[in-house]
């Protein structure tokens, strides 16, 4: 019986033996990216090893030992920030990130440099610096070379590196298979390069936060291939000049434009028409003259209108069609010239909830109906020649609190409520008598009324706005998460 019971075990544990060694001989093998089966221990050709160790090296310093802490970058000792794919049997380096992202991550020396070695890495994708040039180390991009990773690499950023100067290399408009260049909160100065427009692959260019100059390049309309549109374009913050180019027009699938903060001057022109699926249109803080295009009425998708800060700008609101923008959370028009009247249409919004026309020559009465917006959340009137009666209700005035502001409009007189007048506007005593200011419009102590600016923060700035403006954000944004 005991030789009986022993057999019995012997059989489940040479079966939970040879599962184990079935288990450990499939995990042995994998497949690379072209389906052939290759040890899990897969080589690294030296020559791709070495490029990897002199590359890094050339940008975390000469004491950084690569062979001796990853002998294995690919496999058993992983660097942090480098990836790397399988392709016929062997390893390559498809992504390098360098930079303070995480406690372990790579950062560069003080005397980081680009080392030649860094375009040897034949299948590299992604190659991405943050915060590595500080204003001590004034370095250059490379001008030469970029063209023997044309055929891989797909993403192209530095950010936030003060001593990167110099001008943005022509060469790398030799980049082919480029989808993303980002290159943000630099130094770099010069044109932006006209070879830019021929990459027919990109899909964000976002160069915000230099000191480029020049004008926009109109070789950008060039890129207008359906199957792969460039879906954002953002230089803002620059010292770029001159006109918008027509030619942007033809970027069929363009989502977003951003090149405010800059010296545009000129009529934006009606070519934008055709920007059909554009979401975001700012061109805040430039020069630019003409009016405000009566296109827009006619782009469906667009969420946000900023064309604040353009105080040449001038014309008027369209008096119709601002019912056909139904997607329309931000308009942003203050500070732009505006005449004329407050056009009760723009009630027919549904969408809206960032409305700013202060500090313009807008006159007559306000719209009774702009405090039915449905979703209204913030609304400044202030600085104007509005006249009459503002019969907004206690309600819509409790609730906008200080996201609502209209003050500084003299003729302007606001009805008795529960609730009284909102800041800044005297409470009408009759319908024959001017508008007279009473104590409640004296907030700040000094018998003054509040300054409010309505302009929506920069795009690469949450980022120079007061605290009641600040508040009046955050309150809007918690209603948009809400």
């Amino acid at each position: 019986m005991k030789r009986a019971r022993g057999g019995r075990l012997l059989l489940p544990l040479a079966a939970l033996f040879l599962a184990l060694l079935l288990i450990s001989g499939c995990a042995a093998e994998g497949e690379d990216d072209e389906g052939t089966p290759v040890a899990a221990e897969a080589p690294m050709e030296d020559k791709e090893k070495a490029a990897l160790y002199a590359a890094i090296g050339g940008f975390v310093g000469k004491a950084w030992n690569g062979s001796g802490l990853f002998p294995d970058p690919c496999g058993q000792t992983p660097i942090q920030g480098v990836s790397c794919d399988l392709l016929n049997g062997l390893w390559y380096p498809t992504v390098v990130s360098i930079g303070p992202v995480l406690d372990n991550s790579l950062q560069c020396a003080p005397d980081a440099r680009f080392s030649p070695q860094l375009f040897d890495l034949r299948r590299l994708k992604s190659l991405t610096f943050y915060a590595c040039f500080p204003p001590t180390n004034p370095t250059a991009i490379p001008a030469t070379n970029w063209d023997k990773l044309s055929g891989t690499l797909e993403t192209l950023e530095f950010r936030s590196n003060p001593g990167l100067a110099g001008a943005i290399p022509a060469s790398l408009g030799r980049l082919a298979s480029l989808q993303s260049l980002v290159l943000v909160d630099n130094n770099l100065t010069g044109a932006v390069p006209p070879k830019l427009g021929g990459l027919a692959k990109l899909r964000r260019l976002v160069l915000s936060g230099n000191g480029l100059s020049g004008p926009v390049p109109a070789t950008l309309g060039n890129n207008n291939r359906l199957d792969e549109p460039l879906l954002i374009v953002d230089m803002s913050k620059n010292s770029l000049t001159g006109s918008l180019p027509p030619s942007l027009g033809g970027l069929k699938g363009l989502l977003k434009m951003d090149l405010s903060n800059n010296r545009l001057d000129g009529r934006i022109p009606p070519e934008l028409a055709g920007l059909e699926s554009l979401t975001l249109l700012d061109l805040r803080n430039n020069s630019l003259t003409g009016g405000l295009p009566e296109f827009v009425l006619g782009m469906p998708a667009l969420q946000d209108l900023l064309l604040s800060s353009n105080p040449l700008l001038g014309g008027t609101l369209m008096p119709h069609g601002w019912e056909k923008m139904a997607s329309l959370a931000s308009l942003d028009l203050s500070n732009v010239g505006l005449a004329g009247a407050i056009p009760e249409s723009m009630a027919a919004m549904p969408r809206l909830r960032f409305l700013a026309l202060d500090h313009n020559r807008l006159s007559g009465a306000v719209p009774a109906k702009l405090a039915a917006l449905p979703s209204i959340g913030a609304m400044y009137l202030n600085g104007n020649n509005l006249t009459g009666v503002l019969e907004f209700s206690a309600r819509f005035y409790r609730r906008m609190g200080s996201r609502f502001a209209s003050w500084d409009n003299p003729g302007l007189c606001a009805a008795e409520t529960a609730g009284g007048a909102p800041t800044g506007v005297a409470v009408c005593k009759d319908a024959q008598d001017p508008p007279r200011v009473g104590v409640r419009d004296r907030v700040d102590g000094a018998g003054g009324k509040p300054e409010a600016s309505s302009s929506l923060p920069t795009s690469s700035s949450p980022f120079g706005l007061s605290g009641r403006k600040v508040a009046g954000l955050w309150c809007l944004a918690m209603v948009m998460v809400l």
